[in-house]
């Protein structure tokens, strides 16, 4: 029977990481993240799992690094610094092919920036951020609900494809409170013969390793799981479109800022401007066949973002430049106002921009 909780954003993505089979948890405190770690350390001995506070980021993401690579769901989370610091182990975590989840609940930078709530670590996550060519899925809930489902999601995705799954918070989400509900169902499970689980004699050595010295080793590695990201590519792609039927204009938000948005294009709706939202779900992939639909339809695309304008890019690749593309925006912890919204959809209206 579904179970209904009035949870934080940032415990909710903690329970539902142990719902999901997470039984190790490496990571460091950082705000607005902390309470993922907190409710960690108080719920994994319980439960016979590894709570472990790391002596620095860059050792929590090698700790996340091992679990993995011994067929483990194994999570960490920080905020905007500390995933800079995790980097390194995200590329060999990448470039090893193991699954685990990363919780970034972001906050104002770039450097240490502030602790309120931003989106600006858009580009980090969904071009890679470490060194190399890679991908991680990166999943952007907007809903304390979806910090739970997206959680579960996660690990799903990268144990099928073996990659880094993202949970892309931001500081509102994390700290806000929402009913949810937790549906009981089976853990997933994904057979793992790569796993370094002991041979026991009965079977070859396994090797988790991500050093090639040999350049054709390397490339035929690299072109191979660039077919995994193609096949994610076509088949995870994940977003929601509101009123987007008969609208002239199409509002892109995601996170809080969707949210934000969407009461803008009830507003607008209400005025008589034909608007509405597409909220991409996944930033990577991102859901390109809705924005080159919309973009056969629309006038224009305005992107609503808590940074100075970085998913606006991959709008205006996925339109393939067919329609103009505003930005709406505010920056180092600000969040737009409906209002701001609104008169951005009116000026966009008026071809005012």
């Amino acid at each position: 029977m579904a179970e209904r909780i009035l949870m934080k954003g940032n415990e909710a993505i903690a329970e539902a990481a142990i719902r999901a089979g997470c039984r190790h948890y490496f990571g460091y405190p950082i705000t607005p993240q902390t309470e993922i770690a907190a409710y960690m350390a108080k719920k994994m001995p319980k439960i016979g799992g590894v709570f472990l506070q790391a002596e620095s980021e860059i050792a929590s993401i090698n700790m996340v690094y091992g679990a993995a690579a011994a067929g483990m769901r194994v999570m960490t989370s920080s905020s905007s610094p500390g995933i800079s610091l995790k980097t390194e182990g995200l590329s060999y975590i990448a470039g090893s092919d193991v699954p685990a989840l990363v919780v970034n609940v972001q906050r104002g930078g770039p450097g240490l920036g502030g602790i309120q709530p931003s989106q600006s670590d858009y580009f980090q996550a969904t071009k890679g951020g470490g060194h190399g060519d890679y991908r991680m899925i990166v999943l952007a809930p907007a809903s304390v609900q979806e910090m739970a489902s997206l959680t579960i999601k996660g690990f799903d995705l990268a144990d099928k494809y073996c990659v880094t799954s993202m949970i892309l918070a931001d500081g509102t989400i994390g700290q806000m409170m929402e009913p949810i509900t937790f549906e009981d169902s089976e853990i997933k499970k994904y057979e793992k013969p790569w796993a370094l689980t002991g041979t026991e004699c009965k079977r070859p050595h396994n090797i988790v390793n991500s050093l090639y010295l040999k350049p054709d080793e390397l490339e035929k590695k690299n072109f191979e799981r660039f077919e995994k990201y193609k096949a994610i590519e076509e088949n995870e792609a994940m977003w929601e479109e509101y009123m987007m039927d008969d609208a002239e204009i199409s509002v892109v938000a995601f996170g809080i800022a969707s949210r934000v948005a969407k009461n803008a294009v009830v507003a607008a709706r209400e005025a008589g401007i034909k608007v509405g939202l597409i909220r991409p779900i996944t930033l990577w992939p991102f859901p390109t066949e809705a924005f080159a639909k919309a973009a056969d339809k629309v006038k224009s695309f305005i992107s609503v973002e808590l940074s100075m304008g970085q998913m606006i890019e991959d709008v205006r690749l996925a339109t393939e430049c067919k329609k103009p593309v505003y930005l709406c925006n505010r920056a180092g912890g600000m969040i737009p106002e409906p209002s701001e919204v609104l008169e951005a959809i009116r000026k966009a209206e008026k071809g005012e921009f």
